[in-house]
C-alpha cells in the first residue's frame, strides 16, 4: 500500500523553527522504518496496509502533539488486491528519476 500525506499544521512551526510541527510529523514517518520520500508538498510512504493506516493517524496527531493549534491532513491511499503486483513508489516514479 502507498500513502501520500500532507499535514497542514496551524501554525506550521514556532518562531524559532518555521516548520517544527510539520517536521515532527515527518520524524514519525522516519521512525516507522518504512520506505518514504519527502517532497515539497507531502510525503509518500510504502508498506503493509495495517502499518500504513496506523502511521497516517500517528503522523496527523504528531503535529498536534508538537504544539500545533490545529491540523488538516490531506491523504491519498493506493492499494491493489494483490500486493505482489501492486504499484510501488519505484514503479510509479522510476522513469522520472
Amino acid at each position: 500500500m502507498i500513502m501520500e500525506i500532507e499535514c497542514l499544521a496551524n501554525p506550521p512551526g514556532t518562531p524559532d523553527s518555521k516548520y517544527a510541527h510539520v517536521e515532527a510529523a515527518i520524524a514519525v514517518i522516519q521512525q516507522s522504518g518504512l520506505p518514504y520520500e519527502v517532497d515539497a508538498l507531502g510525503t509518500t510512504v510504502e508498506g503493509d496496509p495495517d502499518a500504513i493506516w496506523a502511521l497516517g493517524r500517528a503522523v496527523h496527531e504528531a503535529c498536534l502533539n508538537a504544539g500545533a493549534d490545529s491540523v488538516v491532513s490531506v491523504v491519498k491511499f493506493a492499494q491493489s488486491r494483490d500486493a505482489a503486483t501492486g504499484a510501488t513508489m519505484a514503479s510509479l516514479t522510476g522513469k522520472f528519476r
